[in-house]
């Protein structure tokens, strides 16, 4: 497990808006509002392209359209996530397209100036089916972390950059490490530590004979990670 401690601690977002959320689609947490606090105060221009990968209900597509993307574009691998997305994006009146599949999908439509994700990240024994696929991500937690990190620089315009959230025990420095090595610029900027949530607590014993997290532990930080391409 990989600790981050230059990072400022940043608030969760302030402003939590009621979502539809069909059963199996990932509820919103403590991760999403995160990254939509931080994306608050990252300086995305006005009228950009925006990707969100594992959109989910797609709060992170309507906060973006909300601070003024001129696009938004959401992915998911999930038909309900994107029926969610559809009917909440049009309640709201935000320019935000629904798009079924994963990376391959989304670099059609790019590049993007901003890309944000929120993907599965939560290490699992066993592989990931139903409803787990929005959370359980492979023995060490980084089957989607992987590719999203080596993808980026094929999704993000020059300019641009990405945004990505996960848990430290999915390990922020090898995300890092692969995003350099896709000729992005990576950079921690923002941490937060929050208590196990009911996965995490039933997973615990795994976690710990894994390595993954110390005896005892029931905590874990969440990380921010930018990414920008020159």
């Amino acid at each position: 497990m990989t600790a981050i401690s230059n990072a400022a601690a940043i608030p969760l977002a302030p402003a939590r808006p009621r979502l539809l959320r069909p059963p199996g689609v990932y509820r919103p947490q403590h991760d999403t509002w995160m990254l939509a606090s931080a994306l608050s105060t990252s300086g995305m221009p006005a009228g950009a392209r925006v990707l969100d990968l594992c959109t989910g209900t797609g709060a992170l597509a309507l906060a973006a359209a909300a601070h003024g993307a001129g696009s938004v574009t959401a992915v998911d691998i999930s038909r309900r996530a994107l029926a969610a997305v559809w009917v909440n994006s049009r309640l709201r009146g935000f320019p935000v397209r629904p798009l079924l599949g994963g990376l391959a999908e989304a670099a059609r439509g790019g590049p993007f100036d901003v890309v944000l994700a929120n993907p599965p990240y939560v290490p699992s024994p066993v592989p990931a089916a139903g409803a787990a696929r929005a959370w359980d991500a492979g023995p060490d937690g980084r089957i989607v972390l992987d590719q999203v990190c080596a993808g980026a620089a094929s999704l993000v315009a020059p300019g641009g950059y990405l945004m990505i959230v996960h848990s430290a025990v999915a390990d922020p420095g090898k995300s890092l490490e692969q995003l350099r090595a896709a000729g992005m610029t990576p950079s921690v900027v923002a941490t937060r530590s929050i208590p196990f949530g009911p996965v995490m607590r039933a997973r615990a014993a795994f976690l710990e004979a894994a390595g993954l997290i110390g005896a005892e532990q029931r905590h874990e930080e969440l990380v921010v990670i930018r990414a920008d391409r020159p």
